[in-house]
């Protein structure tokens, strides 16, 4: 006899058959499943059945908590400031991570951004910095408590401890055709948020063609999930549904990426860049109980760059060292005169990945200098034989394959055409 209080079959066909869960059947496939009781091919039928069937508000919340109960919980409560986290859906060009978690900051709130690395188009915000001569994203809980009491912010990587049911599910999710799954998306990302321990969230869900939410509506319908987890765990939760057709600002790759994020903490970079990074941070400052702040100045006067540096020599790092540079280069050249209609994100993406800037396994190394930048963005008029974009890696043997995922990816319209301006932020969803 099973000492186990249900059986996966019969779970498995609930599900299938279109029924709810009990709390009592999810806290026990969660558990199972960690603990390699639930075989595998038994959680990707159930993957399959949430997919095809979905699952109510109660039973994502009940999923949630199940997987954030597979392991440890992080607590902030004896800071002495309030915590504020962001987390990105992720696109490409996106670094707005690294601007805005030093300007909130700023503020007097502590912003402990557990982040991770890059897997396929989207980059990952850790192998960004790890570009930065000297800097480690490994930290133990002390350090991390210390870092976030003294300056404020930390971005390191998550410790295996939180949520390591989500660790087996997501793995399992990537070769199961299952990653669709809003109630799986929305749990795999809260369960790690919430663990974390953080007071407030401001949830960033990308739109469009570089974004893992191609159209509006799912994009929206994963939000209000994530918002209503959020809410009923307590945290603080609010999401803006932004635009992801074209890359955000003019770079995608580790070490560009940083350069052009040290730009906007200077005062400078693309105007996009600086607008969803000053977005965010109002949030994230109202959700944590300081609304109202003028988050712009501190990107003028200095005091986001000075919190930036702490930030980063905290970790190891040198924050005025030389940022590593690929040894080759490649231009892509406009082809006639015009006006930029379109520059595709997810192009640029699988171009700079191409380039070595990603990786497709875990394990693969990344190139630091990779990547892909940009010298025009849609509204723009060009000039034919006008450089586009330079293409940057140390391997130049990946630069017709790079150039192949761009063919297309570049609408030039004709003189005089109006490319309509298309909004960074779409909508916002709180509770």
């Amino acid at each position: 006899m099973s000492s186990e209080s249900f059986d996966a079959v019969d779970v498995i066909v609930a599900k299938r058959d279109g029924h709810r869960l009990s709390d009592a059947q999810i806290d026990w496939v969660i558990d199972a499943y960690t603990r390699g009781v639930v075989a595998e091919e038994q959680m990707s039928a159930l993957n399959m059945a949430i997919l095809l069937n979905g699952m109510d508000r109660a039973e994502i919340a009940r999923w949630t908590a199940a997987m954030i109960a597979s392991g440890e919980r992080m607590d902030f409560s004896g800071l002495s400031r309030p915590t504020a986290d962001k987390h990105s859906t992720g696109g490409v060009g996106d670094k707005i991570t690294l601007p805005l978690a030093p300007l909130v900051a700023v503020f007097g709130v502590a912003v402990p951004q557990l982040s991770g690395r890059g897997l396929g188009h989207t980059g990952g915000t850790l192998d960004k910095l790890e570009s930065i001569p000297g800097w480690r994203a490994a930290l133990s809980n002390d350090e991390m408590m210390a870092q976030l009491d003294d300056v404020g912010a930390v971005i390191c990587q998550a410790g295996s401890g939180l949520a390591p049911a989500d660790r087996k599910l997501y793995a399992l999710r990537d070769v199961t055709g299952t990653v669709e799954a809003i109630p799986l998306i929305a749990s795999s990302i809260m369960s790690k948020k919430i663990a974390e321990g953080t007071g407030a969230l401001v949830l960033d869900v990308k739109v469009g063609s570089g974004a893992f939410m191609k159209d509006v509506d799912r994009a929206r319908e994963l939000a209000r999930t994530m918002v209503a987890l959020g809410t009923d765990a307590g945290v603080r939760t609010v999401a803006l549904l932004t635009d992801m057709s074209t890359p955000l600002g003019l770079t995608a790759g580790n070490a560009l990426e940083v350069r052009e994020s040290v730009e906007v903490l200077a005062g400078g970079g693309p105007a996009d860049v600086v607008e969803l990074t000053v977005a965010l941070a109002e949030e994230m400052l109202a959700a944590a109980g300081r609304p109202g702040q003028d988050v712009a100045a501190a990107l003028q006067d200095g005091r986001a760059m000075d919190a930036w540096k702490r930030m980063i020599a905290a970790q190891g790092g040198d924050p005025d060292a030389t940022l590593p540079v690929a040894r080759e280069t490649s231009q892509l050249l406009a082809d006639t005169d015009g006006v930029l209609a379109e520059v595709d994100a997810y192009a640029v993406g699988i171009a700079a990945w191409r380039l070595g800037a990603g990786r497709a396994r875990k394990e693969d190394p990344v190139q630091a200098g990779a990547g892909v930048e940009l010298h025009a963005k849609p509204g723009d008029t060009v000039r034919a034989g006008q450089p586009l974009m330079t293409l940057h890696t140390d391997t130049p043997d990946r630069f017709g394959r790079a150039l192949d995922a761009l063919a297309g990816a570049v609408v030039v319209a004709p003189e005089g055409t109006v490319v309509p301006v298309r909004p960074l932020v779409i909508d916002r969803i709180d509770a």
